[in-house]
C-alpha cells in the first residue's frame, strides 16, 4: 500500500513539473506569436491599422470588434521612439509588450488627462543617457523604460457603436510611432 501511495504521488509531482515546465516554455518556442503573425501586416516603428475583426480574419485572438486596433513593432537599437494617440470619443487604450508578448505598461485616455496620449519609449540605457539639465521636466514628459529593445505597442479606440467605428479608425489613422534622435544628442 505505502509503494502504491508513493507511486502515484511521484506521478502527480513529475506530471506537476511536466505541466509547469511545458507552460513556461511555450511562449518562448512557439513559432506563431503575436509578433511573428503581425510582422507581413506591420512595418518596424511605424503604426500599422489592423483590419476589421471578423470571426473569419482575425489577426490576433480575443480581438473585441468594438475596437479599432492599431499596431506599433517597435525597435529600439537605433534610439527611442515618440509615440503620439489622439484619443477617440469612447475610450482608447495603448498597451505594451515586449517581444515575447510580456506586458509591461498599459495608458488609457482617462489616465492620460489629455486629448493626445504623448510618451517616449526608450531602453533603460537610452533614458540613463538623457542629458540630466534638460529644459523638459519629468512632469511635462512621460518617458517608458522598455525591458527589451523589440516588441509591440497595442492602441484600441472604442467605437460605442458601429457607425463610429470610421471615427475610431480615423483617431488611430493619425497616431505616429516614430524614431527620435539618439538620446542627449542635439536635434
Amino acid at each position: 500500500m505505502i509503494r502504491f501511495i508513493t507511486t502515484v504521488i511521484a506521478g502527480i509531482v513529475l506530471g506537476g513539473i511536466v505541466h509547469l515546465v511545458s507552460v513556461l516554455a511555450l511562449p518562448r518556442i512557439a513559432s506563431q506569436d503575436a509578433y511573428a503573425r503581425l510582422a507581413p501586416l506591420t512595418r518596424v516603428n511605424e503604426v500599422s491599422q489592423l483590419p476589421p475583426t471578423t470571426p473569419d480574419n482575425a489577426p490576433l485572438p480575443f480581438l473585441d470588434p468594438a475596437f479599432a486596433v492599431a499596431v506599433c513593432r517597435y525597435d529600439l537599437s537605433n534610439g527611442p521612439i515618440k509615440l503620439t494617440v489622439p484619443v477617440s470619443q469612447a475610450y482608447t487604450a495603448v498597451s505594451f509588450y515586449t517581444r515575447n508578448e510580456v506586458a509591461y505598461y498599459a495608458i488609457n485616455d482617462r489616465s492620460a488627462g489629455r486629448k493626445v496620449i504623448e510618451l517616449d519609449l526608450m531602453t533603460a540605457e537610452q533614458h540613463g543617457n538623457l542629458p540630466e539639465d534638460e529644459d523638459v521636466t519629468a512632469a511635462d514628459r512621460l518617458i517608458i523604460d522598455s525591458p527589451t529593445t523589440t516588441g509591440l505597442i497595442v492602441m484600441k479606440a472604442l467605437a460605442s457603436e458601429p457607425g463610429m467605428m470610421p471615427q475610431a479608425r480615423a483617431a488611430l489613422g493619425s497616431a505616429s510611432c516614430k524614431p527620435q534622435p539618439e538620446p542627449g544628442a542635439k536635434s
